[in-house]
């Protein structure tokens, strides 16, 4: 704004609709004027053309003509006070100009007794004159009248914390009951808040941003673990490769030359035999002129004086030449056998197969024990705190926390996926279906189960009879169960790891198998989580 001399001579020169001076003014037959395209778009989408000011209504469209004078005087206002950069445009862009300057000059106080706004210049009056001096001065603000009481036309300068509103002194005797403390005074506290606040914010942006690095950090030491694992993985699968092969020629020439060598020794033993029996064949045949004779006097003449001379041969009835197979071929199935079982310990290439045997295996709440709850689908089991109102049966475990599926298998190939993610203690495997259910039960094949338990969070042991230690792995959030019956082997894998964890073999399945569950007790909460039977997902 200029000085408060040319304040009534600008605002005649501002329009009503973009509050800007005025661009090819127009008046319509009421006499306001507006900007031509500003009350062009006003009428656009109207079938009555009302004032924006009077609300007067043209039912027919005023023809509109600039208003020469008006622009001119409007143009001469924008040259005065450099509207081309715009005094209101610095005032809408958070300036606080000077009521009293010609020039657009920051303004240092506002008055709420003048309603005007001062530079250093013009305030000095509010500070000598002693009438000026009582005005209440406020850091520069626009539209002054917005800081004036409605009702008393005092200043608002007091504030009430129950009805949180801005009141004037006189308003103060309706909130006579209510802390009412000076603008300033509860401006500073809320600052205060707003500043601990802030503080607490920022805190909180700088702590995820500093755990937003540990991940990032996190993600590049997981990059260069997997960079280092895959080099490894690959020159020690390339060195097993090479020795394997060398190996496979250091015994292809063994088995060679032991074969060769039995050959050799086989053709001796022919050899020997043969001559042998060529010596036995000339005994024979003196032996047969002998015997030609028919006359007894003559054979016995021919028989006394027959010299026969024995053969020189040897005792062949403990000379054998061995066919077994050779030892290396145990060896060889021990080491298939080791390294197959070591090398699915780290990821077994053959899970995805397994998967495809997967079956849909629901619990049994009939052979739950009462403290557990089966949900309705039959996929999820929890123990809770109280026991539940069931009825006895046969098939239930009454004791231990215990449940079995309702799908058994007495032949062929199945797998099942159980999610024991956030649980500390499970057990899970199959179990004999003649089992005992009743009292306390002790997990073994024995005693018909294989199975397998994690306990305290970290010790997973496999149910042998004796039990079996096993080495301490990355807790699986998924586990695998596959069973193949006729070889008599029961599988647990970690599926995001694609690891085997355990594996029983060489059992003796004789009577139909049932996937077996335990969530253990809920320890107060620590094991809450529930046991879940989850879809088999496997890429083909």
């Amino acid at each position: 704004m200029a000085c408060s001399s040319s304040l009534i001579a600008e605002e005649n020169f501002v329009c009503s609709i973009c509050l800007s001076v005025f661009t090819k003014p127009v008046s319509i037959p009421c006499g306001h004027t507006f900007c031509s395209e500003c009350i062009t778009n006003y009428w656009d989408t109207r079938a009555i053309f009302p004032c924006p000011l009077c609300k007067e209504e043209f039912h027919i469209k005023p023809m509109l003509r600039v208003n020469t004078v008006i622009q001119e005087m409007a143009e001469q206002l924008k040259n005065r006070v450099g509207e081309t950069s715009g005094t209101f445009e610095q005032a809408g862009n958070g300036n606080v100009l000077c009521s009293m300057c010609t020039e657009a000059k920051a303004a240092v106080k506002s008055c709420l007794v003048c309603f005007m706004s001062f530079c250093e210049k013009h305030l000095e009056p509010h500070q000598k004159v002693p009438t000026l001096k009582k005005h209440k001065l406020i850091n520069p603000v626009e539209n002054l009248e917005s800081r004036i009481c409605k009702m008393h036309d005092e200043p608002l300068d007091l504030f009430c914390r129950v009805d949180h509103q801005f009141v004037c002194e006189v308003c103060k005797s309706d909130h006579k009951t209510h802390m009412i403390v000076p603008l300033e005074e509860e401006a500073q506290m809320r600052r205060v808040l707003l500043g601990n606040e802030k503080t607490h914010t920022d805190k909180m942006i700088q702590e995820r941003q500093q755990k937003i690095q540990e991940i990032q950090n996190s993600m590049e030491a997981s990059r260069n673990n997997a960079a280092k694992a895959l080099s490894c993985s690959l020159h020690v699968m390339t060195a097993l490769v090479s020795y394997i092969k060398r190996s496979h020629a250091e015994l292809t020439e063994v088995i060679e030359m032991k074969q060769k060598k039995a050959g050799t020794e086989a053709e001796g033993f022919i050899k020997e035999l043969g001559e042998e029996i060529m010596q036995i064949n000339q005994k024979n045949v003196e032996l047969n002129q002998v015997s030609l004779a028919n006359d007894p006097l003559k054979f016995l003449e021919n028989l006394l004086s027959l010299t026969i001379s024995e053969p020189q041969v040897k005792d062949w009835s403990n000379v054998t030449l061995t066919s077994d197979e050779f030892i290396e071929q145990r060896a060889l199935a021990k080491l298939q056998t080791t390294v197959m079982r070591e090398i699915s310990m780290l990821c077994d290439p053959d899970l995805k197969e397994k998967q495809r045997h997967a079956v849909d295996v629901t619990l049994d709440p009939d052979t739950a024990n009462p403290q557990l709850t089966v949900s309705a689908d039959g996929k999820q089991v929890t123990h809770g705190n109280r026991k539940r109102n069931v009825p006895n049966k046969q098939e239930r475990f009454d004791h231990v926390l215990n449940v079995l599926a309702k799908e058994g298998f007495s032949s062929g190939k199945f797998y099942y996926e159980v999610q024991v993610k956030d649980k500390p203690q499970w057990d899970l495997g199959v179990a004999n279906q003649s089992i005992n259910r009743k009292g306390d039960i002790r997990l073994s094949p024995k005693n018909g189960y294989w199975t397998i338990w994690l306990r305290k969070g970290n010790e997973f042991t496999a149910n042998a009879g004796p039990a079996i230690t096993l080495p301490e792995r990355k807790m699986p959030q998924k586990v695998g169960v596959f069973v193949d019956y006729e070889e008599g082997q029961v599988s647990f894998y970690d599926v995001d790891a694609r690891a085997n964890i355990f594996s029983f073999t060489e059992c003796n399945f004789t009577e139909k198998l049932f996937p077996f569950f335990s969530p253990c007790d809920n320890d107060e909460g620590k094991n809450s989580a529930p046991l879940i039977i989850t879809p088999v997902k496997h890429k083909s």
